[in-house]
């Protein structure tokens, strides 16, 4: 794999940030996150235990365009 199986894209223009997964060969969206707490219930709903323990870790989570934990619009 070259990149994080996680992705928390840029946030958007109306705040938020789009979180997808790379599992089973495919991307998949699970949705727009809003907080830290939005991303960890969405990574819990796909099986990742801990997530709280991932979202700094390069290897599993990769923040796109923004920096980490900053849902706000831009």
């Amino acid at each position: 794999m070259t990149s994080a199986p996680i992705i928390v894209h840029r946030p958007t223009g109306t705040g938020g940030r789009r979180v997808t997964v790379h599992r089973q060969g495919r991307d998949e969206v699970l949705g727009t996150a809003y907080s830290d707490h939005d991303l960890v219930v969405f990574l819990e709903g796909v099986g990742v235990a801990e997530p709280e323990a991932i979202l700094d870790d390069p290897q599993w989570v990769e923040w796109r365009g923004g920096h980490a934990h900053e849902f706000h619009a831009v």
